[in-house]
């Protein structure tokens, strides 16, 4: 690509999006979910059946692959199924270790079906690099990790983790879901695999769903992944592809704008006496924000506070809001509250008085005067 071309914002818009005979300048939709081949099986085209390759997946794998740094990309009907995925293609009696704050729905996974694929697995505070080191078995193949962290919003070096996964031997995948590539690229760190859950901001109109794996390089782990991808059928439907491709090419100024109310809305709930506490890396008060600041391009649109007066008022506050929804997921346009110990199950570590919040692309001063109120 052209030096002119080097530049996020840039590649965001043209990757994947190469005319094709039309010259159309959208990219198309590819919708068939066969192909022809010759008399014999032969090969014809690129594509054969769509739940081994099509064009508009194609498309948008190659867009990921160059805003995320990596190789190569896997794209998957889910999030979850991205990452469950990547758990499938592990070797037997592998070892992982996860962060402790991690997506609610790979904590649900784990228990169910790691011991079912003989593989083992173990929680840590990766905040905490010496319990890290202290927690890695040799059989460990696998460190999962996820920063900005879901809910508890903690912050991980990824440098030094990724070195700390490297020298035991194993592999070090991170989920940046939440700043997605427009702010961090994990594989630029030294991680060898990113994970986002699609679903969210990639898509960005809470409309589409989608989970991809990103690979630093192509080896035997995606092939692997791509064996459970092409044999177990969990791929995005074209439409989807289609959706989150159109996504990413305004990716960057969304996040921009998310941060940006992000940003004005922890500070103004900082201020607030009715929080106890609020988790948002773009303030110096957060723990973790000098190693925000130096790995991240700006701090993203998702924040957690803490509501003085415990569980019920917490939830009173949820119930007060009227700009704000309730509601699950993230990423969207719209801003979104959660009570995260009523909804993420299992819940340990999630205190009873937080509230996540997705802020959307609202006017800022309409957002914080909606959570004024709701606080009282």
């Amino acid at each position: 690509m052209p030096e002119s071309r080097s530049r996020f914002e840039t590649v965001a818009v043209h990757a994947g999006a190469e005319r094709d005979a039309t010259g159309a300048i959208a990219p198309p939709l590819h919708l068939s979910t066969n192909f022809e081949h010759g008399p014999a099986g032969e090969r014809l085209h690129d594509d054969l059946y769509i739940r081994l390759s099509n064009p508009t997946q194609r498309r948008l794998e190659t867009a990921l692959a160059a805003i995320d740094g990596g190789e190569s990309a896997l794209v998957f009907a889910s999030g979850v199924a991205a990452g469950a995925a990547c758990l499938q293609a592990l070797p037997p009696g592998s070892h992982v270790l996860f962060a402790d704050d991690l997506f609610y729905g790979f904590r649900a996974l784990a228990p169910v079906f790691l011991p079912r694929w003989n593989i083992e697995w173990s929680a840590v505070n990766m905040t905490d690099l010496g319990a890290v080191r202290d927690a890695l078995p040799p059989e460990t193949r696998l460190v999962w990790a996820e920063t900005p962290s879901n809910p508890l919003m903690k912050i991980t070096d990824l440098a030094s983790l990724a070195d700390i996964a490297h020298a035991c031997g194993a592999k070090l995948m991170v989920d940046a879901t939440f700043p997605t590539p427009a702010l961090l690229r994990p594989l630029d760190l030294g991680a060898d695999l990113t994970l986002h859950s699609m679903t969210k901001y990639l898509g960005g109109h809470s409309d589409v769903q989608g989970g991809a794996l990103i690979v630093e390089r192509v080896d035997d782990l995606y092939t692997r992944m791509l064996q459970v991808r092409t044999l177990l059928g969990a791929v995005a439907a074209p439409f989807a592809s289609w959706l989150v491709h159109r996504g990413i090419r305004t990716l960057r100024a969304r996040m921009h704008a998310h941060s940006e109310n992000a940003h004005a809305v922890a500070r103004a709930l900082e201020s607030h006496p009715q929080v106890l506490d609020v988790l948002y890396p773009g303030l110096a008060s957060h723990p973790g924000h000098a190693i925000a600041a130096r790995q991240m391009s700006d701090f993203g649109g998702m924040l957690s506070f803490r509501v003085k007066g415990g569980r019920a008022r917490a939830i009173n506050t949820a119930s007060r809001v009227r700009l704000f929804i309730n509601a699950g997921s993230l990423g969207g346009p719209e801003s979104l509250i959660q009570h995260a110990a009523s909804v993420m199950h299992p819940a340990d570590g999630i205190p009873d008085d937080l509230l996540r919040v997705s802020v959307g692309l609202e006017n800022p001063g309409d957002l914080i005067g909606d959570l004024e109120q709701a606080l009282g």
